[in-house]
């Protein structure tokens, strides 16, 4: 059986997809340094599929960890989520972004060479097109990111690119998501932030739960229809099913494959907040805010090539992901605690 290498496999991302391999029968070994998780999601996912995932704590920037998992697990492909990834830490603390996304991924790569495993899934990011002047965006369109996370992962892909370039046996899979929201529909895992929350929709059910005493919208005087900005929300159990799709087109291509992660469709946060407020029949004061630096009117994906090379499509709706969001707030108000 195949053994799938998932890193940051407690975190939001990671541990959905954890439960896609599970259900889908693969056998898998979770790595994370649990800086920004917790061990609980591993009960929660074995609560949901029945498995406890194979687990081993520790940090990919450790030569000797990194090479101990490689020669006591017989690992067949990588998914790579480990990283950070709040915009707004990575301008106040670039190096700390530096490090533990740009180097940490060097020694993964190194690591993986020197075991011979030459299969990886990146979870890169639409940061990587910055300021798009362009919608929706392709796997073509200009990447210019306009941040410190952005540019950690834009410099990866262009070392994955060099790397393939430098060794044909390299079978890369590199994709870009578009704002992962949402959450496992049982409630179990969701997104936890640290802190204030960086992202729509944790700020927005938090605020609806009455953590925060209102939610502020970032710029209302854009040139969209409603003033604020327009943003391609995916839900994450549709990013997980995704990453299963492309473990499954791994073995088919040659090189590496730059593929956008979305819906095809564009949500304005305002919009957003009033489907949540009618969804979930919720009420909370929303306030108008300056703009942020560096917040685009409006990007979203075009998403033919994961349709042609995955096989796959977004399938939950916007109504599903604001649900999904406020079933894991009201059950986990203060997180994995």
């Amino acid at each position: 059986m195949k053994r799938i290498l998932v890193t940051g496999a407690t975190g939001f991302i990671g541990s959905h997809t954890l439960v896609e391999l599970i259900d889908r029968g693969y056998s898998v070994i979770g790595i994370d340094n649990l800086a920004n998780s917790s061990l609980d999601v591993l009960n929660r996912i074995k609560d949901i599929t029945g498995i406890r995932p194979e687990f081993r704590e520790g940090d990919i920037r450790d030569k000797e960890f990194l090479n101990h998992i490689f020669q006591m697990f017989e690992v067949d492909s990588v998914i790579h989520f480990a990283g950070y990834k709040a915009v707004d830490e990575s301008v106040r603390e670039p190096m700390l972004y530096y490090s533990n996304n740009l180097i940490a991924t060097q020694l993964l790569l190194e690591a993986m060479q020197k075991n011979g495993i030459k299969k990886l899934i990146f979870s890169s990011s639409c940061t990587v097109y910055g300021d798009s002047k362009y919608v929706p965006i392709t796997e073509e369109s200009e990447t210019c990111p306009v941040n410190p996370y952005g540019r950690t992962k834009y410099y990866i892909e262009n070392m994955l690119r060099d790397l393939s370039c430098s060794d044909s046996h390299w079978k890369i899979l590199n994709l870009r998501y578009f704002n992962p929201v949402g959450a496992h529909p049982t409630g179990l895992i969701g997104e936890d932030p640290l802190g204030i929350p960086n992202n729509l929709f944790p700020f927005l059910t938090q605020t609806a739960i009455g953590k925060r005493d209102a939610m502020l919208v970032f710029g209302s005087d854009y040139d969209t229809p409603d003033g604020t900005c327009i943003r391609d929300y995916i839900h994450v159990v549709d990013l997980a099913k995704g990453h299963l799709a492309a473990l499954e087109a791994l073995d088919n291509i040659q090189g590496i494959n730059f593929i956008n992660l979305g819906t095809g469709n564009g949500s304005s946060v305002l919009e957003i907040v009033n489907t949540f407020k009618k969804v979930n029949d919720v009420e909370f004061i929303v306030e108008m805010a300056p703009r942020r630096k560096g917040d685009a009117a409006k990007v979203w994906a075009d998403t033919t090539k994961a349709k042609k090379v995955l096989k796959w499509k977004s399938e939950l709706t916007l109504e599903d992901m604001l649900r999904d969001a406020w079933n894991w707030q009201q059950k986990n108000p203060n997180g994995y605690i």
